[in-house]
């Protein structure tokens, strides 16, 4: 039996367990299981995971995406450039290798929705995740800039210093922080919702609620809206792909 799995911390309300379980059914793969890794600490993954080898992939979320990189032994290129690994195989010589599909999910969830005047986009966060967005922009030559809690020498912005004007000329905005997940749906990140309009795209890489109250919000300004399931869905299947290589 092939074990997958998908490592993080506090994650029993993960995407990946049921769409791999549902996709297994559905495809009568009989072979394969997937499971969560739940553990509290990034340093459990050498101490814990790397001793289990039926184990042949995992995926990586929440907050593991930049520190796990050193317990790997190599880095494809994307997930090199990027800085942050959500994938990983491990081949017939037991290297473990990262990669980042976060970056194939989002760039295939959001092309059919771009038009020529969206130039410019505002990056809500700065983890992980938010590195493959960012490296995914530079490739579809949109000009983003960083938001973070405080301005820094990443984040041009902090949510204190985003003005009507700056969200005006940004016309698409991604929420790449946890503001909105299941359960705490109430809250959303702070930025001035007023200067947003129908020419706008919000993408919130959440997908539960499938509506989280950054995109309600959008909708009131008639914005496109994108939530995070579609990406998931195909970073699921190119995670799928790399593991089959």
């Amino acid at each position: 039996m092939r074990r997958f799995g998908l490592i993080g911390k506090n994650i029993s309300y993960s995407f990946s367990r049921n769409y791999f379980k549902n996709k297994f059914e559905a495809e009568k793969i009989e072979n394969a299981i997937y499971e969560n890794f739940d553990i509290a600490d990034i340093t459990l993954f050498k101490t814990r995971l790397k001793q289990e080898n039926t184990i042949k992939g995992f995926n990586v979320t929440i907050p593991y995406k930049e520190s796990i990189i050193p317990y790997l032994d190599k880095l494809n290129k994307k997930a090199k450039a990027i800085g942050a690994v959500n994938t990983i195989r491990i081949n017939k010589k037991g290297e473990y290798i990262g990669y980042n599909t976060d970056y194939y999910g989002f760039k295939k969830s959001l092309k059919p929705f771009l038009k020529p005047h969206h130039k410019k986009a505002l990056i809500l966060g700065t983890g992980g995740a938010s590195k493959a967005i960012a490296y995914t922009l530079k490739t579809l030559r949109i000009e983003y800039t960083f938001v973070s809690r405080n301005i820094s020498k990443k984040a041009k912005y902090s949510y204190n210093t985003l003005s009507n004007a700056v969200i005006e000329s940004h016309q698409i905005i991604i929420n790449c922080t946890p503001l909105g997940t299941f359960p705490e749906v109430d809250v959303c990140p702070n930025i001035p919702y007023q200067a947003i309009n129908k020419e706008h795209i919000l993408f919130d890489l959440i997908y539960n609620p499938s509506e989280t109250k950054f995109l309600k919000l959008g909708r009131q300004k008639k914005a496109t809206l994108i939530n995070g399931e579609q990406m998931l869905r195909f970073q699921a299947e190119k995670s799928w792909k790399i593991w089959n290589k």
